[in-house]
């Protein structure tokens, strides 16, 4: 049950950061953004002693990494 509910917050995550950016991934691609985000998010953000605890939590950590990956993707692409 763990895996199901980790992917429901990174799509949550995902399509948050989506519109937050204004970028234009597809589901899945949002559920990736998300996932990896999420990784990403919990790397910056323990770096200023911010954890994201609970529900609410997670999704935030999740949406600040994958607006962190959607800023770095359209830096590279440029």
């Amino acid at each position: 049950m763990g895996i199901i509910v980790s992917i429901i917050i990174s799509g949550i995550a995902g399509w948050l950061a989506g519109k937050l950016m204004s970028s234009h991934f597809s589901m899945l691609g949002n559920i990736a953004i998300g996932i990896v985000g999420g990784i990403v998010g919990n790397i910056v953000l323990s770096v200023f002693g911010i954890s994201g605890e609970g529900f609410i939590g997670r999704i935030i950590v999740g949406a600040v990494g994958a607006c962190i990956l959607i800023a770095l993707g359209r830096a590279f692409s440029k």
